[in-house]
């Protein structure tokens, strides 16, 4: 029942029950009063009467008042005081003080409107604990993969100053090592800047209608010459019937399918290295498959292979080299086009990286 209703209620029975109570008191007075007693209704047992009508009427009033404004304020104050400690203890920093409610009235209502304050303040601070963690683990990650290569453009510096490079052939050789480690060092801080900028959301997007299939139909086109010398084929598999046409941005997306294949060849340890890249038409989305026949990698670390600088001792070693960012980037730039992508992969037969975006219709 609604507070409105209940005050309404509440003033009613404040006249109701006095009115009810004062005949019935009078009743039985008269009765115990001129008939079973046998008073005189003149004189001093009239007098007596009225005086006792009086005094139970008085108390009708007071207790009519007392209890029914006792029950609506309790009504009312008992969640108000529960909402004030739940207000001084979420101040204080403690989200564990449940206000949920049964009640359907206004305070029911403000309660449970608390309670989901509640829970998505708790979920907020979890989040904000889980940021801080991954923002260490990234300064942490990010120190270890500069101080490598600094470390190994040091040791190349000092042996050519200490005359260890003392042939035009040797000298060159840690000459190209440093630019070589250097240039790495470049392409670990322009994915670092990418990464942030698109954890931020201060990368801009330009997007424009893109067909698929000879956006793939190029780029497969280019891997496979790539590919020629490594003994490697590419092939892109797809319906040309359907319709491949999402809204996206070419350069971004570019960037997108560039770090899977990347990644796959990277992890790719097999004398014939094969990428095959399928088209899915579904009614509203358009799904990419993207499979080659690597080294693949567990089941336990699937759900991880997009975090930044996630690494496994199998598919993901720093001996292999790369930033770590790859897959992360890909995985923002895939939602930042509202999509979604996901792995799928078997130990010693390959992975496949799939996404995919919502259809122009």
């Amino acid at each position: 029942m609604s507070i409105k209703k209940r005050l309404i209620i509440s003033n009613i029975g404040m006249i109701v029950i006095p009115i009810l109570g004062f005949l019935i008191v009078e009743i039985i007075l008269a009765y115990l009063l001129f008939v079973v007693f046998n008073g005189n209704p003149q004189g001093k047992d009239l007098s007596l009467f009225i005086q006792f009508r009086f005094i139970a009427m008085v108390l009708i009033l007071i207790i009519t008042n007392g209890l029914l404004t006792y029950y609506v304020s309790k009504s009312i104050l008992v969640p108000i005081k529960k909402l004030s400690i739940a207000a001084k203890k979420i101040r204080e920093g403690e989200l564990e003080y449940s206000v949920k409610s049964n009640k359907k009235d206004e305070l029911g209502e403000l309660s449970n409107t608390f309670e989901s304050m509640r829970i998505k303040l708790k979920e907020a601070k979890a989040e904000q604990i889980l940021y801080e963690q991954n923002r260490q683990e990234l300064i942490a990650s990010i120190s270890h993969d500069l101080k490598t290569p600094l470390t190994s453009i040091k040791g190349y510096v000092n042996g050519i100053q200490d005359g260890v490079a003392n042939t035009p052939d040797k000298l060159k050789r840690y000459l190209d090592t440093i630019y070589k480690t250097a240039n790495d060092m470049d392409g670990l801080i322009d994915e670092l800047f990418l990464y942030s900028k698109l954890d931020l959301k201060r990368l801009p997007f330009h997007f424009e209608k893109v067909d698929l299939y000879p956006f793939f139909a190029d780029f497969v086109d280019e891997l496979v010459f790539n590919m020629e010398s490594e003994h490697g084929t590419a092939a892109l598999i797809a319906n040309k019937e359907e319709s491949f046409i999402v809204e996206a941005d070419r350069e971004k997306l570019k960037r997108v399918v560039v770090n899977i294949i990347q990644n796959s060849l990277k992890y790719m340890k097999k004398d014939h290295k094969e990428i095959q890249v399928y088209l899915f038409s579904k009614p509203n989305e358009v799904v990419v498959e993207i499979k080659d026949n690597g080294i693949g990698i567990s089941k336990e670390d699937i759900p991880f292979i997009f975090n930044s600088f996630y690494r496994t001792d199998t598919s993901r070693n720093s001996s292999t080299g790369g930033s770590g960012l790859g897959l992360s980037i890909v995985k923002k730039i895939i939602e930042e086009h509202g999509g979604t992508i996901w792995a799928e992969s078997e130990l010693g037969k390959g992975t496949s990286i799939y996404f995919k975006l919502k259809k122009v219709i």
